[in-house]
């Protein structure tokens, strides 16, 4: 029995630095955008909280 395409599980979007981007589609393109949009979201999340966290700690041990 012969799977179609469309039931086949979709490959995970992953995107690698520095990768060729000359054979993706404009759709895989803006999906790799939206990605990294997101993981930068992430990232900045993850920086305000260890901030946030460095700084209670500093306070403490300043006084």
């Amino acid at each position: 029995m012969a799977m179609d395409d469309d039931d086949r599980p979709r490959k995970k979007v992953t995107h690698e630095i520095g990768q060729d981007l000359s054979l993706l589609s404009v759709e895989e393109l803006t999906e790799r955008i939206a990605l990294l949009k997101s993981e930068i979201a992430r990232l900045d999340e993850a920086a305000t909280k260890k901030r946030a966290s460095r700084d209670a700690a500093n306070s403490i041990f300043k006084s």
